[in-house]
């Protein structure tokens, strides 16, 4: 089995270092510095207890590789890239290659499942970082993070039992699910704050308006019928296999979104992540005014190219006020 981390990023690279430094094939797809940095000198990956230099094999595009029936594409770029990505996949893979989406949101699986046969959804909880070309840190310890996975829209096959059996075996905690909607729908429900963080920075006092945006969420959920685990179920899952410690002389930045504002990118997550709130209250009739404000504030930072902390969270109660 060969696998295919298209998007090497913060959890790309983390999830292809691992399998890679475990003896399996992997092959990265990214792009620009990082790619050039990862071809010229390895993709460097800390841990707390880690400092690996991994000659790990890098192209810049799927039309680079030839591909195979034992090959698995992990999708693990934002929910904004992935459209694109799957075009340029589909014209050089073909249909049937499995593609696990170790990706935030939940509209991944929907888009995939338009172009290819054999879908899988990944809940992804790891604290990694990716601000300098080919260098990713994961700050999670005794796991590297928790990938639990299984068939889309549900059940688990020989595969995705493989594939997680081969996680684990790297490294990480990574059960196969049946259900894994259930989960990736409560891992939204976190994901609601990645505006905050990305909007007023990592120091912000957000906790009213996350709780708010949460809320909202989970009555558009309710209106839709849509399952989810519950809350402390989740969070005991993730508690009892991830320990944050830190990483000698690199301390801990933001989450994703954060992530995207201070290295300067041109679009951010939010439309996927808020943005799937706001559209489920639309259909069901839902008001969603808290992440509606977080949505609209998140795109217009990265347009006019502001870094974390440019507006207050007493700010964006104001905006909420207005909607």
């Amino acid at each position: 089995m060969r696998y295919i981390i298209y998007g090497a990023g913060a959890i790309g690279g983390v999830i292809g270092g691992r399998l890679f430094h475990r003896g399996h094939d992997v092959v990265l797809i990214c792009r620009g510095k990082h790619l050039t940095t990862i071809q010229s000198q390895g993709l460097t990956l800390k841990t707390p207890a880690e400092n690996l230099r991994l000659a790990i094999p890098a192209v810049g595009h799927p039309k680079e590789l030839t591909f195979t029936d034992g090959d698995v594409v992990f999708l693990s770029m934002k929910s904004q890239d992935t459209e694109a990505a799957l075009r340029d996949l589909a014209l050089v893979a073909g249909s049937e290659v499995p593609i696990v989406c170790a990706q935030n949101g939940v509209d991944n699986e929907r888009m995939a499942a338009r172009r290819f046969a054999r879908i899988y959804g990944m809940v992804v909880w790891m604290p990694s970082t990716y601000l300098e070309p080919g260098v990713v840190l994961n700050y999670s310890t005794p796991v590297d993070g928790v990938l639990d996975a299984g068939c889309y829209p549900q059940g688990i096959d020989p595969l995705i039992t493989q594939v997680t059996a081969d996680l684990t075996a790297a490294g990480f905690s990574a059960r196969p699910d049946s259900h894994i909607m259930r989960w990736k729908y409560a891992k939204l429900l976190d994901n609601l704050r990645n505006a905050i963080q990305a909007i007023c920075g990592l120091d912000a006092r957000g906790g009213e308006i996350s709780r708010a945006a949460q809320q909202e969420a989970v009555a558009c959920y309710q209106a839709a019928g849509i399952d989810f685990v519950p809350r402390d179920e989740f969070h005991q899952r993730v508690q009892t296999e991830i320990k944050l410690t830190e990483i000698a002389g690199e301390p801990r930045g933001g989450g994703s979104s954060w992530q995207s504002l201070v290295r300067g990118l041109p679009s951010i997550e939010a439309d996927f992540l808020n943005g799937e709130i706001v559209l489920l209250g639309t259909l069901h009739g839902v008001p969603t005014p808290y992440n509606r404000v977080l949505q609209k504030v998140a795109n217009e930072t990265v347009q006019t190219g502001k870094q974390p902390g440019s507006i207050s969270v007493e700010d964006l109660q104001r905006m909420v006020a207005i909607v």
